[in-house]
């Protein structure tokens, strides 16, 4: 972490990178520690340690300093002309990927009420549209007729005309189906608008919410939404109710989250009779319900205050909640009810709870949607996504698993709107296979395709996929998903298939999975001879908590890394590829993955690709003014505490960067990203020009600047 040189290693009329722009290095001392005025923590160092951050001065939060601006520009001005070269293969690229998408296409219909709800897409237009068609009076039917008439309730490509970028979500129709929510931001900010459209007049209503956190949850009927909003440092923290026709001005705090390490979300149950308030940390989750029949005055009642380490989910099942919880240490969850009544009436903590299923530690539980005749549960078991199912008396024998015909896949709960239905709805892919959405009855066992995502060009026969373990230093088998085209790797006349070119893909943080699912980007790659390969590296929950949990964050950090290198040199070992011919890539806490290895392995690789790269460990988790840091203590430890600043800094990509060959790296970011401010990754590159001793490489970043 010592200061380092401020001239660039090598910088002679020989080296590829002389002409990038390098930041000027100023002097600025950054402190760890207890700091006056300023929330850093619980047991932070008494006296501060500061530590040299010679680009701190690239940081901006107005993102406004014409200085930083045409720094930023000088890079992206720099990327463009290293990169000139590749415009007729972009080009290539680009139509083989169009080739591959049905840009007219309607995505799969699911029933809600008497409507099926679905959206779709048309050729030359870059937004979706949303669509709804009568569903008639059998209820069994799983898609609408053919000659059902359209609706057209939303175009989003209306919606963002004359603007230069529009995200819209939440799109939901109200309890009786006539009026329509969405949310739009047109910033890239994350922080929306919502609009209210009566879907008979097509006109807008006079209600517009602002300043609102995604989408909006309709009350028992079309007169109330609820929604949260943000602190000043975009954490959702307030829950509002907003009654139709009145001004938002009016509109009600249920509750406020005032702990910064927990974030407030909001939803309904599958019955549609209780909204959910949840607040959650990494650590921590507390839920409170509001009974939407009993009327706008309906009290938030808590199911079990917080605890700290007790986390809890629920849904409504007939005269009983449905909690998935990992109380009593099952860090996979386990299982459970509590009667309505009893936490209607303020009885409903940890001691009613009782058991549905006992504890399966090999059985992880993510989610359970609760239908009248049955229960399905989404989890994971031997390390792939999972669905069972449990009928409605909840009784521990009727436990099934959805069995699915190939090795590798990905398999989710999709929307299921109607609590009555004999099915639920699923949606399935691998890598492939396109995305299908699937209904399955528990009943009869079957499985009935209903949508088929069409990927055109799509031979899946020429292709195949492998599980892959390496041995990570400390035993540790880490799984791989392999693809590439089939024989690729086979044995020729006995012997082995050269190395090919190799893309290894990691993330390993916030207990998040990368399953092998489809993904059509990768066909003209694959096409090419490239082998693809995933690496679920601990700091991901791919095996289950504990592989997040016990094994890959604060103190056990950097098995995310050694993992990943142990994958590297597995790849490498095996003769599937060879150093020169591996890239990796990484985006957001998988962009911290890539700076990491590139310090401890810089020879392992011959390109990386950090996406929005969070890099600058050390600086933004100690600093309780940027978004996120402070809920962020709880992922990755606390920088102004000594129980994790060494450890912390022994991988902090930026302040590890040293003065050795790095192989070419290109960094991607946005000025406004909400989550990896941009000054990390334009800190890092010029770090990394100044350290780099290679000749024949270099460090390209392209800043947008309007996301």
């Amino acid at each position: 972490g010592e200061q380092q040189p401020s001239a660039p290693a090598g910088s002679g009329s020989g080296n590829v990178a002389s002409a990038a722009p390098i930041a000027e290095q100023r002097p600025h001392r950054v402190p760890f520690g207890a700091v006056p005025g300023e929330n850093r923590g619980d047991r932070p160092i008494e006296k501060p340690i500061e530590r040299d951050d010679p680009w701190f001065w690239l940081r901006d939060d107005d993102r406004k300093s014409e200085e930083v601006l045409d720094h930023l520009r000088a890079e992206n001005k720099h990327t463009e002309t290293q990169t000139a070269h590749l415009s007729a293969l972009r080009e290539e690229l680009y139509n083989e990927h169009i080739s591959h998408l049905k840009e007219t296409d309607t995505g799969p219909a699911h029933r809600h009420g008497p409507w099926f709800y679905y959206t779709r897409t048309v050729k030359g237009l870059s937004y979706r549209i949303h669509c709804r068609k009568p569903g008639g009076s059998d209820s069994s039917l799983r898609q609408p007729a053919e000659d059902a008439s359209e609706e057209v309730l939303l175009d989003e490509n209306e919606v963002a005309k004359g603007k230069s970028q529009c995200v819209v979500l939440g799109v939901a129709p109200s309890p009786n189906h006539d009026l329509l929510a969405y949310s739009v931001d047109f910033t890239g900010n994350e922080t929306y608008s919502v609009v209210f459209k009566d879907l008979a007049s097509g006109s807008e209503l006079p209600d517009k919410l602002e300043g609102v956190c995604g989408g909006v949850s309709w009350g028992h009927d079309k007169s109330t939404v609820f929604y949260t909003t943000e602190d000043a440092a975009k954490r959702p923290w307030k829950l509002w109710r907003h009654v139709l026709g009145t001004a938002q001005t009016e509109d009600v705090c249920l509750f406020t989250e005032e702990d910064e390490l927990f974030y407030l979300s909001a939803g309904k149950t599958t019955s549609g009779r209780f909204l959910v308030a949840s607040s959650g940390s990494s650590e921590t989750y507390e839920l409170h319900v509001v009974d939407l029949e009993a009327g706008n005055e309906a009290p938030l009642t808590v199911i079990q205050p917080r605890q700290f380490g007790l986390r809890y989910e629920v849904d409504h099942s007939g005269d009983s909640f449905l909690l998935w919880t990992n109380k009593d240490k099952a860090v996979e969850n386990r299982l459970m009810r509590v009667p309505v009544a009893a936490v209607l009436a303020g009885k409903g903590t940890q001691e009613s709870w009782e058991e549905v299923l006992p504890y399966d530690p090999s059985m992880r539980i993510e989610s359970a949607v609760a239908l009248k005749d049955f229960v399905a549960i989404e989890g994971r078991e031997e390390g792939l996504t999972q669905i069972w199912t449990l009928d409605g008396s909840l009784n521990a024998s009727s436990l099934k698993r959805v069995a699915f015909d190939e090795a590798l896949y990905e398999v989710e709960i999709g929307p299921n709107k109607e609590p009555g239905s004999s099915s639920v709805r699923i949606v399935y892919s691998s890598l492939t296979t396109p995305r299908t959405a699937i209904d399955f009855d528990p009943s009869t066992g079957k499985l009935e395709n209903v949508w088929r995502q069409e990927v055109p060009g799509l031979d899946p026969s020429r292709y195949e996929c492998r599980r892959l373990f390496a041995t990570a230093p400390d035993g540790a088998k880490i799984p791989m998903s392999l693809v590439c085209l089939k024989g690729l790797l086979d044995e020729e006349g006995g012997k082995k298939a050269g190395p090919r070119p190799c893309m290894l893909y990691g993330y390993g943080s916030y207990g998040i999975c990368v399953d092998p699912g489809f993904d059509a980007h990768l066909l003209p790659y694959l096409d090419r001879g490239m082998v693809y390969c995933i690496a679920n590296i601990r700091g991901g929950g791919e095996m289950g908590r504990h592989w997040y949990e016990e094994q890959g964050k604060y103190l056990n950090k950097r098995n995310t890394f050694t993992d990943f290198i142990a994958c590297a040199d597995y790849l490498v070992e095996e003769g599937i590829t060879s150093s020169d011919k591996l890239a990796i890539e990484g985006r957001s806490a998988g962009g911290l993955l890539m700076g990491s290895v590139l310090n401890m392995r810089p020879d392992l690789f011959r390109i990386a690709v950090a996406g929005v790269p969070f890099v600058d460990v050390m600086n933004t988790m100690s600093d309780p003014s940027i978004p996120l840091t402070t809920g962020e203590w709880e992922e990755w430890g606390n920088p102004n505490e000594w129980k994790y600043f060494d450890y912390m800094l022994s991988y902090s990509p930026y302040d590890n960067v040293r003065q050795v060959p790095y192989p070419d790296i290109l960094i991607t970011a946005g000025l406004y990203d909400p989550r990896v401010a941009y000054w990390e990754p334009a800190k890092w590159a010029s770090k990394l020009r100044v350290n780099n001793t290679s000749l024949n490489s270099q460090v390209l970043l392209k800043m947008d600047l309007e996301v």
